[in-house]
């Protein structure tokens, strides 16, 4: 089984995944990772060099590669904040993999990703970084906005991560799928 955690940047699938698939026995995946060691670049570098069309192909075939490789075998893949917003891959999350959506309100997002703004290529908007908290919040909400309708619709179950460990929402996760 492939269980897949989707969610906006910040909310805490690669943090949870780890210790999920720890909890688990199993591999761990981080699709963003396999995209830069594919491209022997950064995220920021591959916007920056190539842009978002670039990158969202790279991504589908990244997450091609690794549900046709998985031959069965248990494994927690981290998706990116954006890779069920393409019609494809969010079919092949659907139809492939136990989806679990990290839902982080706009607070925990804002507390979550206020130290490392500059590396999310996603939160600039025509070229340029938030400036401050409050630009910050408005690019997370408005991003929110097109993006929590399409999460919930990939997802086979929900979490709340506000005000949680990542150790807890690790546990919640294990409990649903025994």
């Amino acid at each position: 089984m492939i269980i897949s955690l989707c969610g906006f940047m910040g909310c805490g699938k690669s943090s949870v995944g780890k210790i999920l698939s720890s909890m688990l026995s199993c591999r761990f995946e981080d699709l963003d990772s396999c995209i830069e060691r594919m491209a022997g670049k950064s995220i920021p570098e591959i916007f920056s060099e190539k842009g978002e069309a670039a990158f969202r192909e790279m991504e589908k075939e990244a997450l091609k590669g690794i549900l046709s490789a998985s031959d069965g075998e248990n494994i927690v893949l981290s998706l990116g904040g954006g890779t069920v917003t393409g019609p494809e891959c969010a079919e092949l999350v659907r139809e492939r993999t136990f989806c679990i959506y990290l839902k982080a309100g706009t607070d925990t997002l804002v507390g979550n990703l206020r130290e490392d703004w500059a590396s999310r290529p996603m939160l600039s908007r025509n070229g340029e970084t938030p400036s401050d908290m409050l630009a910050l919040r408005d690019r997370i909400e408005e991003l929110m906005a097109a993006r929590s309708a399409i999460y919930e619709g990939v997802a086979s179950a929900v979490i709340s991560t506000d005000g949680k460990s990542f150790d807890d929402i690790a546990k919640e996760i294990s409990g649903i799928l025994h």
